[in-house]
């Protein structure tokens, strides 16, 4: 039958591109959906008033907090998914991030699945995704002995000066590993063409010119230019999964396209909606063999959700910062602890170059905002940007879930002392190279201590484990209670370290694919 696929994979973000291009050789019949359109390259794509005031590539949704406050959260339904905005940085999870950690917030679990059952996805993934970095610099990078596939990103001169400065007291800063297109080298460092200097447009900023390694641009584009028997539609958004009479199959897989209802079957089904969206898939498809929520016997559907405790902070200094692509850079000595804090704290990265427009639209200090000698392009011209995280605990009260017909995520930091003593250690280390500056955290760019709306690193709501009781998942990814029922993206994640979780998700799915590509 023509709607009938061997293998349907629901969203193409990370998680369902990375996987679907796994098995597109394979030469089997795959449909990818999408409840998006492809991003449109346009000029706006680098419009930071147009990316970040006004929303322009936001879900135009209203969702509610635990107390029924209404907020919009910052999703991306696009081809590619959440990965046409994202900045690129592609980590592999510390090797110490799969046992279980202490945080002052709480213990972080430990993973049934440890390390070495990911490393050589991450190596494939790394090639996948073009992954430039530089083995050796980071001092908690988990072992490995692939060198990375392409050479790191050359700092530029302001950001190579601060490199210096911390290696000078005694800290290993390293070079961000970046998924990035990028072919010129100088020294030995991969460098941004004169074509691509707007590169400084990364993070939350959808690449005019492709020149970031988004699922889109290296997973479904060159998969549907090489094989025929992939399909991808667009704009079809999926509103249920349907089941076999004895519940342990999903028989139907309802699309609304177009205005239009449509009905596709699969063998094998893989949801990879990102961690909020696909656990409301299976909650809203709750039938009479699974009445609270498809493979939700467990009760763990939606629950655990984690995104880490993260803040942007913007450090005004005295001297001019000039550098275009700032995003090179990253410290994680205090990833699990320092000479005065007894718990982890997290990482440190570089982000995007602040843009006046982006400071105009932000709850910026009083003082600050009636500087005459000091206006919004001279706050930017000053500034260097650092993106903090800390590892979030899950919780199983930390959910999304629906409540009247409504969306409701509920949130409640688990571990924010973390997060406030690595702001602290950052303002000490700057003090320390002899940079010392004002820290303004970000209100807009994502947010101020991230609020409930920044869905970025969204992850844990359909763990996985060995006991069917405390997880949706098998070890293999496979839904507990339904035979053909996959899910890729995040929502496995028992824990989300401190690191991006991109890179993870990516193995992942390569992992998962090969274990569907042995099972047809």
């Amino acid at each position: 039958m023509a709607d009938h696929y061997d293998l349907i994979v629901i969203g193409s973000g990370p998680g369902g591109a990375s996987l679907a291009q796994r098995l597109a050789p394979t030469g089997r019949r795959i449909l990818i959906l999408e409840r998006g359109d492809y991003l449109p390259r346009e000029e706006a794509n680098w419009d930071s008033k147009a990316v970040f005031v006004d929303g322009r590539y936001q879900a135009d949704e209203t969702w509610a907090d635990a107390k029924g406050k209404d907020f919009a959260p910052q999703l991306h339904y696009y081809v590619g998914g959440n990965s046409k905005v994202y900045g690129a940085a592609l980590f592999r999870l510390r090797e110490r991030d799969f046992d279980e950690v202490t945080h002052a917030g709480g213990v972080s679990p430990a993973w049934p699945l440890k390390y070495d059952a990911f490393a050589r996805y991450y190596d494939k993934a790394e090639a996948l995704f073009h992954v430039h970095g530089a083995r050796g610099e980071d001092p908690t990078e988990p072992p490995t002995t692939s060198a990375y596939p392409f050479v790191a990103v050359k700092h530029e001169p302001k950001v190579a000066v601060l490199s210096e400065k911390l290696a000078g007291i005694g800290l290993r800063p390293f070079h961000l590993p970046l998924g990035i297109l990028l072919d010129q080298k100088e020294d030995g460092f991969a460098t941004p063409t004169s074509t691509c200097m707007r590169c400084s447009f990364f993070d939350g900023f959808p690449c005019l010119l492709n020149g970031k390694a988004d699922a889109q641009v290296m997973c479904i584009d060159p998969m549907l230019a090489a094989h025929d028997d992939v399909t991808l539609l667009t704009g079809a958004y999926v509103s249920k999964l349907d089941t076999d009479s004895t519940g342990r199959r999903i028989d139907a897989v309802h699309v609304t396209r177009n205005g239009h209802e449509e009905v596709y079957s699969a063998d094998t089904v893989v949801v990879a909606c990102g961690a909020l969206s696909s656990a409301l898939l299976l909650l809203r498809s709750a039938n009479v063999q699974h009445p609270n929520g498809l493979a939700n016997g467990s009760g763990q559907v939606g629950r655990n959700y984690m995104r880490h405790e993260m803040s942007i902070v913007m450090a005004v200094m005295r001297h001019v910062n000039d550098t275009v692509f700032q995003k090179t850079l990253a410290l994680s000595d205090f990833y699990f602890g320092s000479d005065d804090w007894d718990y982890p704290l997290g990482l440190i990265q570089m982000c995007a170059t602040s843009h006046a427009d982006q400071i105009k639209g932000e709850e910026l200090p009083g003082w600050l905002e009636w500087l005459p000698e000091m206006p919004f392009d001279e706050i930017a011209r000053h500034s260097m940007d650092f993106w903090l995280q800390a590892e979030d605990l899950p919780h199983p009260d930390n959910r999304v879930y629906y409540k009247d017909g409504k969306v409701h995520l509920d949130v409640v930091a688990t571990n924010p002392r973390a997060l406030e003593q690595l702001k602290r250690k950052l303002k000490d280390v700057l003090s320390q190279i002899g940079w010392p500056a004002v820290l303004l955290e970000r209100s807009l760019y994502l947010g101020k201590d991230i609020p409930l709306s920044g869905t970025a690193h969204q992850a844990g709501t359909c763990r996985f484990g060995n006991d069917p009781s405390t997880s949706v998942l098998n070890l293999d990814c496979r839904a507990h209670e339904v035979d053909n029922l996959y899910i890729t993206d995040a929502s496995f994640f028992p824990s989300i370290g401190a690191v991006n979780p991109t890179l993870t998700i990516i193995a992942n799915a390569l992992r998962v694919a090969d274990i569907i590509k042995d099972r047809m």
